[in-house]
């Protein structure tokens, strides 16, 4: 047990590491975090890994990772749900019906910019 609490947290640690990159006014997609951790088919620890970031030191920007169509799928881990919304409209991503808007040119693919 002990050693899947660790392996949890290293992975947790990577995940959290990637997200740190994503430039503001830039997302990233929890399939693309996963991929570039070498977990392809990891994208829902990815997901399970950002409700777990509020609180952890350095912050972790979980706003900037959506799925892969650009929905805020997440938003309802923020609180408000709103918040995850504001944050990147802050950041001067558009979202209309909970999508981010040109999400194709915005999108920040860590496997290319990171050039992993």
């Amino acid at each position: 047990m002990k050693q899947e609490k660790q392996n949890k947290e290293s992975i947790y640690d990577a995940i959290y590491d990637i997200v740190r990159t994503v430039p503001k006014g830039r997302i990233t997609s929890y399939g693309a975090v996963a991929a570039a951790i070498g977990v392809t088919s990891g994208a829902r620890v990815v997901g399970y890994a950002m409700n777990m970031s509020f609180g952890v030191k350095p912050k972790v920007p979980a706003h900037r990772v959506v799925n892969r169509n650009g929905m805020l799928t997440g938003k309802h881990h923020f609180s408000p749900p709103e918040k995850m919304q504001q944050l990147l409209e802050k950041e001067g991503v558009i979202i209309k019906d909970d999508k981010v808007v040109d999400f194709e040119s915005l999108f920040w693919d860590p496997m290319k910019e990171l050039a992993m």
